[in-house]
């Protein structure tokens, strides 16, 4: 059944952070506040601040249940009698396994055979390139979109009229925007539009801004929409930035496997072999906590590998890795952070945020790169085990 928002939960916050100060003001939610969303500091001078979801699975370990709920409730709200073909975009690399979670959840709940699901990514494959755009705020700022490679999906994807835009969060609406408008270029047959998102921070005035400059209508849905301000403090903007972006390099030695960069319209499915590794996780670690990893992008996988050791009864979290250079701070929503490097050969830091050694009886590492890809600083520290998907 789908919920609707509620303004019984409205609340303001204002949280002081080392890059400036945040401020909130809550219209409406299905969930409270403290339960979706905290705040952090990012060292990035374009924007010094953070909307950390506490049930994306991101930058703080979630349990896979929730996670699936979130999916359904955010699917839940959008509209099932859209124009079809539906494309489902998941934005990299916070919001791929939100975006595949609610195209699974939205398939489900319509019953309908015309959606396609596929999300944008940091690396270049040798395959054809369907459109690029940015997220201008962002310390990765560029993004790509592949043909989808099998035919049926490739065809749903040429002849879409509808697409539904997921990420985690929304401030501005400029990346919809952008997104929107080189989906409308690239396809003149998109004629509606609709963003999903867990927290949407807009406000009347630039979702209205939003929605007047998309190239087609548009409605937005969320589990939170509210409002934000922010008033950074004197030295963001002389703040310098990590390097976060990669070198460009061709990646298909890399990803030999589609999950979700070359599109699918099916439902995935565990490989045997995987459910197998979970079987032996039971047996070795039975009811105490582990840690289901994911590495960057590679979000969806590792997720429903979680999920199938909860639902087997496992004492499970879930979360993956990142670029996005946060800075640990008391009474904010990142504690701790473990740095080491990427496993896409970029040469680039990536990050693990609150977990510390010792925190869990076992950590999955659940990757789709070779496991030589994965520093050994972050297997050593987590004492963790890698499984490839």
């Amino acid at each position: 059944m789908t919920q609707h928002l509620s303004n019984a939960s409205a609340q303001t916050r204002r949280v002081e952070l080392s890059t400036g100060v945040i401020e909130v003001d809550v219209h409406e939610a299905l969930m409270p506040l403290d339960e979706l969303c905290g705040f952090a500091a990012r060292r990035n001078p374009k924007r010094g601040f953070l909307f950390v979801s506490k049930v994306l699975g991101k930058h703080i370990p979630v349990r896979p249940s929730l996670m699936l709920a979130v999916h359904e409730q955010l699917a839940g709200q959008v509209p099932v009698d859209l124009p079809g073909p539906i494309v489902v975009v998941g934005m990299a690399e916070t919001a791929t396994c939100l975006g595949q979670g609610v195209f699974e959840a939205f398939k489900r709940m319509s019953g309908r055979d015309d959606v396609v699901f596929i999300h944008s990514t940091r690396y270049n494959l040798d395959r054809a390139k369907v459109l690029e755009f940015k997220e201008e705020h962002c310390h990765a700022a560029d993004h790509i979109m592949y043909l989808p490679e099998m035919p049926l999906d490739a065809q749903m994807f040429k002849q879409a009229r509808s697409i539904v835009l997921v990420d985690d969060e929304a401030s501005t609406g400029k990346t919809f925007v952008n997104l929107t408008q080189a989906f409308k270029q690239a396809i003149p047959s998109i004629e509606r539009a609709v963003t999903a998102v867990i927290t949407d921070w807009r406000g009347p005035e630039r979702t209205n801004a939003t929605h007047q400059a998309m190239p087609v209508p548009c409605i937005g849905v969320a589990m939170l929409k509210g409002e934000y301000r922010f008033q950074p403090s004197p030295n963001l903007a002389a703040m310098e930035m990590p390097k976060a972006t990669g070198n460009g390099a061709n990646k298909d030695r890399l990803l030999p496997r589609n999950h979700g960069r070359l599109g699918t319209s099916g439902l995935f499915e565990l490989p045997p072999s995987v459910k197998v590794f979970a079987e032996s996780g039971l047996r070795r670690f039975g009811g105490a906590p582990v840690l289901v990893l994911g590495t960057g992008e590679f979000s969806f996988p590792p997720f429903r590998l979680a999920l199938h050791m909860e639902e087997m009864g496992m004492d499970v979290s879930f979360q993956t890795t990142t670029r996005s250079p946060i800075i640990p701070m008391p009474g904010t929503a990142i504690l701790s952070a473990m740095e080491f490097g990427d496993n896409y050969d970029d040469g680039i830091a990536n990050y693990v945020y609150n977990v510390t050694p010792g925190m869990y009886a076992g950590v999955v590492i659940a990757h789709e790169t070779p496991t030589r890809s994965i520093d050994r600083v972050l297997t050593a520290e987590l004492e963790a085990f890698c499984v490839e998907i």
